[in-house]
C-alpha cells in the first residue's frame, strides 16, 4: 500500500515538473517574441492564457532567418476552433471572410459576449457592415430599424443583430431552405423572440395555418419586412400597410382606395382604420369564423373601436363594395348606374349646348352683334337682384368653394394635386371641419330661402311665384326658347328674346334644390352612420358614399364650368358679369338681354321703380376681386377634375 502511495506521488511530482518546463519553455519562448515584437500589443480577453505558438505553429526558436510563409486565419484558429471552421466551411463566407474579419485584431480579440467585441450587437453593425452596405441592402436599412435603434438608441444589448437572425458561423443564403431567413423559417426565426406574437399568429391566423401546413402564404417578413423593420403603430407605418396587404389582396386593395378609410389613408391620415384594425395583424382569420374579427357576431365590436353608437345595421356596411359590380349589392348598383347615368347625361346634354353657344358667341362678337349690348353710353342702370338676393348668393359661394375645396381632394385622392391641396387646407382633418362648417351654412341659406319663399307666398301673397313669367318653376316657353336657342347656335333662325329668367337659369336653380337634397342627406348619413343605421340597413351607407360623391363631382363640374360659361365666360360677358355682386346691370344689357322683361316693367309704367344710380367705382372693385377670387378657384377646380379624371 505504502508502495503504491509512494508511485502515486512520484508521478503526480514528475507531471508537474514536466509542466512547470513546458509552460515555463512557453513563456521564455513568448518572452523572446516580445523582444523582437515589442510593437505587437497583445491584450486579449479571450485569450489570456494562449501563447504566441498556439497560433503561429509554423514558427520555431529561432526563425530569424527563415522564410516563413504567413499562417492564414483558418490555419492558426484550426486547433481550437476546429467545429467553428467546419461550419464556416458550409455557409456563405466560404472562402470570402475570414476569421479576423469579423472579430478583429486577433492580438486583441474580445469575448462575443463582451460590449468590446467586433462581433457584439452593437458592433455588429459595422462589422457586417463593412461587407454588407451595398446599393441593394444599405447598411441605413438597419441601422434607422426597430432593431437598430433599439441597440443604438435604446442601448439594448438583448436586441436583436445579424448573428442573431442570420446565425454567427453557419450562415446560408436567404433562398436555401436550411437557413433561418428562409421564407419558411422566418416565423420560427422571428419567433424566438416574439413568442406571444408567434403562437398567435401560428393557431389564430389565416397566414399562419396555412404556414403551417407547408403551403405559401405571408410570413413575418413579407408585411414587417427583414432589414427595415418599422414600428406597426407609426403613422408612416400605418399609412403604407394598404400597399403592403394589397401586394397579395389586390382585390381588396382597389375597394378599400376607394372608400373613405382609403382615400383618407391615402392623403396621409393615420388615425383612420386600415387593414390590420379590422382584420387584426396576427389573428386575420376569415370571416366565416366565429373566432375572427371581421365574423358578423363580431362587428359590432370590431366597428366600435372607432366608431361610437354602431348599430347591427351599421355593422352589415360593406367596406369593400364594389359599386360597378352588381353581384357585390344590386341596389348600390342600381344607385351607381342611376348617378353615373345623370352625370354623363347632363355633362354631355350641356357640353353640346355649350360648344355651341361658344362657337355662335365668337362669330356674333366678331360680327358686332352684341355692340348694342356691351354699350352702356346712357349711364342707366337696373336693379336686378334686391340685397337679400346678392347676400345670399354671397354665401353660397363661400359655402360652394369650401365644400368643393376640401371635398374634391377626398374624391380625386391620388390625383398629383390632391394632396398638395390636402396640406394647404391645413391636413385632413381640418378639411373635414371645414367641409362640416360649411355644410351647416349650406343647409342655412336653404332653409332661409324656403322659409323667404313661403313667407312671400303665404303671408304676403305674392303672385306668379310658381308660374308666370317671374316663376322658376319650367314652362312650356321654355321648351320653345331651348329648340330656338338651338337653331339660332347652328345658324337657322334668331335668338329667342329673354324674360326674367332664361331656361339655363331655371336649371341652375333647380339643380341646387336637387343637389343640396341629395348632396346634403346623403352626406349627413355618412357624418352620422350610427343615427341613420338605426332605421336604415347598412347597405344604404355604401349607397350614400355613391351618391355623395357622384353628385358632388356633377354639381362642382357644372358650376365651374357650365355655370360660369353661361354667367362669366361666355364672349359677350366675358371676363366677368357683375350683377349678382352689385344686382345691377346697365339699361341697354337688359334691353338686350331682357326684352321681354323689359317691355312689361314699361307698359306697366314700373321701370322707374327698378331705375338705381349706377355702381361706385368701390362696389366695381370689391365685385371684381372676390368675384375674379371665385372664378380664378372655380376654374383651377375644374382643372384638376379634368386632370384627375384623365390620369385616373
Amino acid at each position: 500500500m505504502r508502495a503504491g502511495v509512494r508511485l502515486a506521488f512520484v508521478s503526480v511530482l514528475l507531471t508537474t515538473v514536466v509542466l512547470l518546463l513546458f509552460v515555463g519553455t512557453a513563456r521564455a519562448q513568448d518572452i523572446d517574441c516580445m523582444e523582437c515584437h515589442e510593437d505587437v500589443v497583445f491584450d486579449s480577453p479571450a485569450h489570456p492564457d494562449v501563447a504566441c505558438h498556439e497560433c503561429h505553429t509554423n514558427v520555431g526558436p529561432e526563425h530569424e532567418d527563415a522564410d516563413l510563409e504567413p499562417l492564414t486565419d483558418e490555419e492558426s484558429c484550426v486547433n481550437c476552433h476546429s467545429r467553428t471552421l467546419r461550419e464556416i466551411g458550409r455557409s456563405v463566407h466560404k472562402g470570402e471572410a475570414a476569421c479576423g474579419d469579423c472579430h478583429g485584431d486577433p492580438h486583441q480579440i474580445h469575448e462575443v459576449a463582451h460590449l468590446h467585441s467586433a462581433t457584439s450587437a452593437a458592433n455588429q453593425i459595422q462589422t457586417c457592415g463593412g461587407c454588407h452596405d451595398t446599393e441593394e441592402m444599405p447598411l441605413e436599412l438597419y441601422v434607422t430599424s426597430e432593431h437598430g435603434r433599439a441597440v443604438l438608441l435604446s442601448g439594448l444589448a438583448s436586441a436583436p443583430g445579424c448573428s442573431d437572425c442570420h446565425g454567427a458561423h453557419r450562415i446560408l443564403a436567404t433562398d436555401n431552405d436550411r437557413a433561418p431567413t428562409a421564407r419558411a423559417n422566418s416565423p420560427e426565426m422571428c419567433g424566438d423572440c416574439h413568442a406571444l406574437l408567434f403562437d398567435e399568429w401560428q393557431t389564430m391566423s389565416a397566414h399562419g395555418l396555412v404556414w403551417q401546413e407547408n403551403e405559401e402564404a405571408p410570413v413575418c417578413t413579407h408585411c414587417h419586412a427583414s432589414h427595415d423593420v418599422v414600428d406597426p403603430t407609426t403613422a408612416a407605418s400605418r399609412i403604407a400597410s394598404p400597399d403592403n396587404c394589397g401586394g397579395c389582396h389586390e382585390e381588396y386593395l382597389s375597394t378599400f382606395r376607394d372608400s373613405f378609410h382609403g382615400k383618407a389613408t391615402n392623403l396621409g391620415m393615420s388615425t383612420v382604420a386600415v387593414c390590420a384594425d379590422c382584420h387584426t395583424s396576427h389573428k386575420n382569420l376569415p370571416a366565416d369564423d366565429p373566432r375572427s374579427s371581421v365574423h358578423p357576431d363580431n362587428l359590432v365590436a370590431t366597428c366600435g373601436t372607432c366608431h361610437d353608437d354602431v348599430t347591427p345595421n351599421f355593422a352589415s356596411f360593406q367596406p369593400h363594395n364594389d359599386p360597378t359590380n352588381p353581384d357585390d349589392h344590386y341596389g348600390v348598383y342600381i344607385v351607381w348606374l342611376f348617378m353615373t347615368s345623370l352625370l354623363i347625361g347632363v355633362f354631355a346634354f350641356f357640353g353640346i349646348h355649350d360648344l355651341l353657344w361658344l362657337q355662335r358667341s365668337w362669330v356674333g362678337l366678331k360680327r358686332g352683334e352684341f355692340d348694342a349690348e356691351m354699350a352702356t353710353t346712357s349711364g342707366k342702370w337696373v336693379r336686378r337682384f334686391n340685397r337679400t338676393n346678392v347676400r345670399t348668393h354671397a354665401v353660397i359661394i363661400t359655402t360652394f368653394l369650401v365644400l368643393a375645396l376640401t371635398g374634391l381632394p377626398l374624391k380625386f385622392d391620388s390625383a398629383p394635386w390632391a394632396q398638395t391641396l390636402m396640406s394647404m387646407l391645413g391636413g385632413i382633418d381640418m378639411a373635414r371641419a371645414l367641409h362640416r362648417i360649411a355644410a351647416i351654412g349650406t343647409f342655412g341659406y336653404m332653409l332661409f330661402h324656403v322659409g323667404n319663399v313661403a313667407w312671400r307666398w303665404i303671408v304676403k301673397r305674392e303672385e306668379g311665384m310658381f308660374w308666370g313669367p317671374n316663376s322658376m318653376t319650367p314652362q312650356p316657353k321654355d321648351v320653345k326658347d331651348f329648340v330656338a336657342n338651338i337653331k339660332y347656335f347652328l345658324y337657322l333662325g334668331e335668338r329667342p328674346q329673354g324674360d326674367r329668367w332664361t331656361y339655363f337659369e331655371k336649371f341652375d336653380y333647380l339643380a341646387v334644390f336637387w343637389g343640396v337634397a341629395i348632396i346634403g342627406v346623403s352626406g349627413l348619413a355618412l357624418w352620422l352612420p350610427g343615427l341613420f343605421t338605426t332605421w336604415l340597413p347598412g347597405w344604404t351607407l355604401n349607397a350614400a358614399h355613391v351618391i355623395h360623391s357622384d353628385e358632388a363631382l356633377l354639381a362642382t363640374g357644372f358650376i365651374f364650368i357650365f355655370h360660369f360659361f353661361h354667367s362669366h365666360l361666355r364672349p359677350e360677358s366675358f371676363p366677368m358679369d357683375t350683377v349678382i355682386f352689385t344686382g345691377k346691370m346697365p339699361l341697354e344689357r337688359f334691353m338686350h338681354d331682357r326684352p321681354l322683361e323689359y317691355q312689361r316693367l314699361v307698359d306697366s309704367g314700373e321701370l322707374e321703380d327698378y331705375m338705381v344710380k349706377p355702381p361706385t367705382a368701390a362696389q366695381l372693385r370689391r365685385a371684381h376681386f372676390w368675384g375674379g377670387l371665385a372664378l380664378v378657384i372655380g376654374i383651377a377646380l375644374a382643372i384638376g377634375i379634368i386632370w384627375a379624371l384623365l390620369s385616373h
